[in-house]
Parts: C-alpha cells; sequence; structure tokens
C-alpha cells in the first residue's frame, strides 16, 4: 500500500499554515460514506428489476458453477461416480488422451469438432448479418413480419424433429423407407459419381463426405434466423440522418449499406464474433448423436467430437475421468480464444467485449 500524505487530498493555505479540503473531496467523501445507504436505496426502489435477476442467478449458479466440483475428477483416478476417495493421479488422464491409449479418438474428435465448427461458423456468421440487412431494406411491416417469424420458427423446433426431417430429406431408397425429396432432387441434378454412389450406399447423412455439409446446413437454417435479432436491432437503431446524408451525396441502396449502415453496426458484428469464437468448440452432443447414434456407422469418423467422445454416447468410451480432462482441455481452449480475438480486437479496432 502506498503511503498517503495530507498534500494528496487536502489543500495546504500558507498564509494560515492550515489544511483545507477542497469541495470536490468533501464529495467524494460524502459519497463514499454513503455508498452502502445508497446501494441499499437504489435496491429498494428497484427491486422488481432484481428479483427478476434471481432466476438467472439461480440458473447460472445450479447449472454453470456447482457442476465445477466434478472438473476434481479429471485429476483422478477411475470413474468419478464410483467412490469420493479415489486416489490423485496429477495430470496422467490428460497424458492419456493427449499420448496414450485415448490419444487417437481424442485427437479425431478434437479434429472433427474444430472443423464443424470452423465451417459453421465460417458460413454461419454472415447470413444473420445478410438477413438483417435484408429485413431493413422491406418497407411492409406485414411482410417483414412474416418472414422474420418464418425464419425464426427453426429456431423453436425441437433437435429431435428437426434430425428427423434431416434424415427423412436425404433418406436413400430402402425397403423401410423411400426416397428422401432432397436426395431425389440433388440425384436429378447433378453428375458426380460421388453423390450417386453414396445415396445408393447409405444415403447423403450417413456419408463420410457430405454428413458435415448436412449438418452445417441444417445448423444455419435453424439458427441463422433467430440470431439475426441482434443485428437487426442494431440496424434499425441508425439515425435516419445519416440515411438522408448519403442519399443528398447521391449514395444508392448498395452504397448507404456499405458506407452508413455496416460501420455503424461493425462493433456489434466485433462482439457477437468474439462471442461465437469463445464458442467455436462448443459443438453439443444432441444433434451429432442422433444424426451418428452408433460407431458402426460410416459418418463415424466424421461425427465424432468431444462431447459425445466424453460422454460414450457412440460406445467407443468408458472412462469418464478421460472424458471429463477432454471437457477441460476444450474449454480452455476456448477460454484461450475469447482472450485472444478480444484482445486482436480491441488493438484493431478499439471495440473488444471487455
Amino acid at each position: 500500500m502506498f503511503k498517503l500524505k495530507c498534500d494528496d487530498f487536502l489543500i495546504y493555505d500558507e498564509a494560515t499554515g492550515t489544511y483545507s479540503m477542497s469541495p470536490e473531496q468533501q464529495v467524494r467523501d460524502e459519497t463514499e460514506r454513503n455508498r452502502w445507504k445508497s446501494t441499499g436505496l437504489t435496491l429498494l426502489k428497484d427491486w422488481r428489476l432484481y428479483l427478476m435477476l434471481v432466476p438467472m442467478i439461480l440458473v447460472y449458479l445450479l447449472w454453470k458453477y456447482m457442476p465445477m466440483t466434478e472438473l476434481l475428477a479429471a485429476f483422478r483416478f477411475g470413474n468419478f461416480q464410483e467412490t469420493s476417495d479415489r486416489p490423485w493421479v496429477g495430470f496422467n488422464n490428460f497424458k492419456v488422451i493427449f499420448v496414450g491409449a485415448e490419444s487417437t479418438k481424442f485427437w479425431m474428435a478434437f479434429r472433427n469438432t474444430f472443423v464443424i465448427a470452423f465451417y459453421g461458423l465460417l458460413f454461419g456468421f454472415p447470413l444473420p448479418i445478410i438477413l438483417a440487412l435484408f429485413f431493413n431494406e422491406v418497407r411492409s411491416n406485414i411482410a417483414r413480419s412474416i418472414m422474420q417469424v418464418c425464419v425464426y420458427l427453426p429456431k423453436f423446433i425441437s433437435t429431435v424433429i428437426v434430425t428427423s426431417l434431416t434424415l427423412a430429406l436425404f433418406a436413400s431408397s430402402s425397403a423401410r423407407s423411400p426416397e428422401g425429396v432432397l436426395t431425389k432432387l440433388l440425384g436429378a441434378i447433378s453428375s458426380s459419381g460421388h453423390l450417386e454412389d453414396a445415396i445408393k450406399a447409405d444415403g447423403l447423412v450417413y456419408s463420410l463426405e457430405y454428413f458435415r455439409s448436412i449438418y452445417i446446413i441444417t445448423d444455419i437454417w435453424e439458427h441463422a434466423g433467430y440470431d439475426s435479432i441482434v443485428f437487426f436491432a442494431a440496424v434499425i437503431a441508425v439515425s435516419p440522418t445519416s440515411y438522408e446524408a448519403a442519399q443528398i451525396d447521391g449514395a444508392g441502396k448498395m452504397a448507404q449499406m456499405r458506407y452508413v449502415v455496416i460501420p455503424s453496426i461493425l462493433s456489434t458484428v466485433v462482439i457477437m464474433l468474439i462471442m461465437k469464437i469463445g464458442g467455436l468448440l462448443s459443438v453439443g452432443y444432441e444433434k451429432l448423436y442422433l444424426l451418428c447414434p452408433s460407431a458402426a456407422l460410416k459418418n463415424y469418423e466424421v461425427a465424432e467430437v468431444v462431447s459425445t467422445w466424453s460422454n460414450g454416447l457412440s460406445g467407443s468410451f468408458t472412462g469418464s475421468a478421460y472424458g471429463i480432462a477432454g471437457e477441460m482441455t476444450n474449454n480452455l481452449i476456448g477460454m484461450i480464444l475469447v482472450i485472444g480475438s478480444n484482445t486482436i480486437a480491441r488493438k484493431a479496432s478499439d471495440v473488444s467485449l471487455y
């Protein structure tokens, strides 16, 4: 601690040889003395707003912070559900998944996680921005509302229904099910031999070449409309005077988007991009497991991700301690990506998440 002197916050009067406190310092001292009182009055005044925070705090406490105690199992031996006094093994579980017996499966799952997430970010992040710009150009409120409801709706459809639709649309002809509509369409318009072989074999969903494309396309269809809400809110917040000034200068619609709208929403785009990069490796297991429920399927090599591997959903993994170690590694890399992308954004554009 630095040692404070009177000269640091008092004014010395040479004529009288006394110290006096400036009005600004008096205000700061008064504010500091009454800080807790002011905080209590604010809570009492807006208690309804703070009461609405209680469910969110409970959700984070029960589903985000309390499960962190299970991370200790990554440094213990065996299954964390067997006993609570298992011996500590340090980083041995990490060695097993990095260079040991489970390394092949783990790195395959990690590679698939990164590839699926990267392509999802590359093709899925710009689309909500394009949708927001498109909605802003629709002058009819009724037409815009109808279109927004249509693109928001897939977000509220159950993952089971989405995967069922995917399997039905891309199904190959067999004794149990007819050929899917999209399978017929692709087979009719395409002359690719690989596509025909995949359709005749097990279907496009269960093929190594087309599984990732189908997964990413359906994921974009499911989330793009809902993700455009944030960007659309930023677009409609642009001042009308900016459009008028651009029109006076002779700017058309495309020029207004380029020089008025996009620079105005750039801060929102950067913040959302940082958040997306932070969740780059957080590929959920629900949809992938429904599309690849067994390690015996052909698409297992490209569908197995860290979340399905760590939970043993495909039947290829049994050690929960190794799974927790893998998930911890995945999350640590995600944290590094958030910090790195935030630092780069702050240095490059003076816009950052924190």
